[in-house]
């Protein structure tokens, strides 16, 4: 495919991307405005609400500031009339993303990765411009160059995140095809690490957030009184009950990131000298949102044993990579017995138990950097869990599972047998590829 036409494409995916997500908030945000305001409301005051909304949903920290009559309005205390908003609601940035990796691995399948990755993040920091030119508001501000760089660096770790998975799987006569072709140099027991590394950490970050998802439902589950009696107390109507709930969903990534590293251990805050973990929770005063009607009351004893989780991520990572090991390694054959005996060297597995560990918790430590922020004034200027404490927590967790499966000694005829069949499943994908 032309080079030309892959970067229009590539372009395309980036426009679709960035009115997909402002389209999510303008149509329901129009609606409230109707109902609301009625056809004689002042219109103008839509598309930079929308706008706001759509920036901080991708990063993009707001400074609030309300005049005299809001604050009295509103029953705001002074101190309230000024704050900065930087609890992102992540589903639009994780939309971006996604959208982005499939735009990156498309770009590369066509011939020209590096040519579509940078047209999308060009498109995407053209449309940021654009949103921040025409998107002017006294009452939330936002800083030029946040607001767009940070939805661009949304979009193009996306993009060349994408663009690197498909390039090292399938190759992209590139800078992958040059890494792996040096990686291919390496010994029989070293050159297939770095993948196995990487994918085991992948699988065992998705379990862990797998885990705090469902930590999520079951809490919906056991407190759903909590979050109707706070809904009630807000005293909206049908209308804005369903904003309200639509715009909790937003945030449903940004509750799974404190779920990661509630379970985990170390917890997470809901503002400033607060902690809700397994061990014990500690709030004072917080906003009435239904959504915080999930936190748990207390802790208890038993409730740390959502640990475990951690280490059964580490331990299904430790799995899929020992089972793929029999398929890289070579099995030594005596010539004086019929059976094979394993050969599985010890320091290649220690290495990818350590690295499994180490990006797992990078990860864990991100997914906390982006779901923690202000939410407000004073003591909310602090909300969600500390990344140190997080990527400690996941990592020696699953580095325990992880070295379980992956350092103990296998059965003679497991060994053998898992070889075997790994062994007639490489045959049988080199027969598919001829």
């Amino acid at each position: 495919m032309h080079r030309i036409l892959i970067a229009l494409l590539a372009a395309f995916d980036a426009l679709v991307a960035a009115l997909v997500g402002l389209a999510v908030v303008l149509a329901p945000l129009t609606l409230l405005w109707t109902f609301t305001f009625g056809l004689t409301a002042d219109w103008a005051g839509l598309w930079p609400t929308t706008a706001r909304i759509w920036q901080l949903g991708n990063l993009v920290p707001l400074s609030l500031a309300f005049d005299e009559d809001a604050v009295v309005a509103l029953g705001l205390p002074d101190e309230a009339a000024t704050f900065t908003l930087t609890l992102a609601p992540l589903a639009f940035a994780v939309f971006a993303a996604f959208f982005a990796a499939r735009s990156g691995r498309r770009a590369v399948r066509s011939g020209a990765g590096a040519v579509g990755v940078l047209a999308g993040i060009a498109m995407t920091a053209i449309i940021a411009a654009v949103v921040l030119a025409t998107s002017g508001s006294e009452l939330a501000r936002v800083e030029a160059w946040q607001a767009v760089l940070l939805p661009t660096a949304v979009y193009a770790v996306g993009a060349v995140a994408g663009a690197w998975a498909e390039g090292w799987s399938e190759g992209d006569g590139g800078l992958a095809d040059l890494v792996h072709e040096r990686v291919d140099g390496w010994s029989s027991k070293w050159r297939e690490v770095p993948t196995l590394a990487v994918r085991g950490g992948a699988v065992a970050l998705a379990a862990v957030v797998g885990a705090a998802a469902l930590a999520v439902v079951v809490a919906v589950l056991v407190r759903a009184d909590a979050v109707v009696a706070l809904f009630e107390q807000a005293q909206v109507d049908a209308l804005g009950a369903t904003a309200l709930a639509l715009a909790q969903v937003a945030y449903l990534p940004t509750l799974i990131g404190w779920g990661v590293s509630w379970i985990a251990g170390p917890g997470f805050a809901v503002g400033a000298a607060t902690t809700v973990s397994p061990a014990g929770t500690q709030l004072g005063v917080v906003p009435g949102i239904p959504m915080l009607g999930l936190l748990p009351e207390q802790g208890s004893g038993w409730l740390l044993l959502v640990a475990l989780l951690p280490v059964a991520a580490g331990a299904l990572a430790g799995w899929h990579v020992r089972s793929a090991l029999a398929a890289e390694w070579e099995i030594e054959r005596p010539e004086d017995d019929d059976h094979p005996s394993p050969h599985e060297p010890v320091s290649p597995r220690v290495v990818l138990a350590i690295a499994i560990a180490a990006i797992a918790g990078a990860g864990a430590a991100g997914i906390a950097a982006l779901s923690s922020g202000s939410i407000g004034p004073g003591r909310l200027a602090t909300v969600g869990p500390d990344p140190g404490p997080v990527a400690l927590a996941v990592g020696l967790e699953v580095l325990v599972g992880a070295a379980i499966l992956l350092l103990s000694p296998r059965p003679h005829g497991h060994a053998a047998a898992t070889a075997d069949g790994a062994a007639a499943l490489a045959d049988g994908d080199e027969l598919a590829r001829r």
